[in-house]
């Protein structure tokens, strides 16, 4: 590979830009910010063929916009603090995690940023020093930009955040549910959290920098979801600012003997009754053709937009999954098998 620095293209603010950066600096990789502004938009998009966030810029010349295909990527080239491990479990456990955290946490994130007009106003000052100012949101605006970009908040809430809530079944009125199904999941993972440094043990895998990633971009940055944290907010903080201060030690080893720790196991049945359920409704709905799918997770129904790219991730923890025999293994069968993850990921 080309040797050089890496830039990251994307928000301070972003979800998934947020998630990348959390692997850049874990793994040593040489980066800068390139925030994606407006006024570079259209080149960034012309070169990716596609608007979303983040992109990567490498030194070969290459710019790419997948973390899913960017995480394995950078484990290797930086194979001195790979986040995947080698062995059968713990590498499907990584992929599994990752996919979940991936694809439901995003739902909590548009909720907590769109549906709550005080914390629109509040994240529509920080992106407009992103997209209009191209510097970082902790740089104050000054009183004359305050009032010039005061409005951009519910500008990117009717051109963005009402849609993409509506299409996660997240809007306004389903508010005390999706609190709820937040709690829940808080609990799980600070349960394990508050026994074990990372997912997997003493070392990040992919799975953490996308939970990181959500913390950081989201949960413990805006205003509303950083007040549902309740008791769990100190581990929270802890955890997500291990990715985004300087290392002070090298990264200790994943769990011994291919062993995952116990005490994911809450994660991972909030998992089975959670996400699981809604990528097998949404993907039997899509390929029905139909546009919308209902779930209810434990709090009454949810209608959301089905989407073409969750089993095109679905796919990829497949081939992962079939590349060290996943189908066949005792021990990922007990941990995964049994609760019906493994048949999600495996089946036609």
């Amino acid at each position: 590979m080309y040797q050089g620095e890496y830039r990251l293209g994307g928000g301070e603010l972003s979800f998934f830009t947020r998630k990348l950066e959390a692997q850049l600096r874990f793994q040593r990789v040489p980066w800068s910010w390139h925030l994606k502004t407006a006024e570079r938009a259209a080149e960034i998009d012309s070169r990716v063929a596609t608007h979303f966030i983040p992109v990567l810029e490498t030194p070969d010349g290459w710019m790419i916009h997948d973390t899913i295909s960017i995480g394995p990527m950078l484990s290797d080239r930086f194979s001195d603090f790979s986040v995947i491990p080698d062995s059968p479990l713990q590498r499907a456990t990584t992929f599994i995690l990752e996919d979940f955290f991936n694809h439901w946490l995003g739902r909590f994130c548009v909720h907590t940023r769109w549906c709550y007009p005080d914390n629109v106003d509040w994240v529509g000052l920080r992106l407009a020093s992103n997209i209009i100012l191209g510097r970082s949101m902790d740089i104050p605006l000054n009183e004359k930009e305050t009032s010039k970009f005061s409005d951009f908040g519910q500008t990117m809430y009717q051109q963005f955040g009402k849609q993409v809530c509506e299409y996660n079944g997240v809007q306004a009125d389903s508010a005390d549910a999706v609190k709820a199904e937040f709690g829940d999941l808080l609990d799980a993972v600070c349960q394990h959290l508050s026994q074990h440094e990372y997912m997997l043990g003493a070392r990040p895998c992919l799975a953490d920098f996308a939970l990181a990633g959500a913390c950081k971009a989201h949960f413990i940055t805006d205003p509303e979801p950083l007040a549902w944290l309740g008791t769990h907010k100190s581990l929270l903080v802890a955890y997500t600012n291990k990715f985004f201060e300087p290392p002070t030690s090298l990264p200790g080893p994943w769990e011994p003997g291919d062993k995952v720790p116990e005490s994911l196991a809450p994660v991972l049945d909030y998992m089975r009754s959670t996400y699981i359920a809604s990528a097998r409704a949404n993907i039997e709905a899509g390929v029905r053709g139909e546009k919308y799918y209902e779930c209810d997770f434990g709090y009454g129904p949810s209608k959301a937009r089905t989407q073409r790219r969750l089993n095109k991730a679905r796919l990829h923890v497949r081939d992962e999954l079939s590349r060290i025999g996943a189908d066949s293994h005792e021990e990922i069968d007990r941990v995964f098998g049994t609760r019906g993850i493994l048949d999600h990921y495996m089946k036609d």
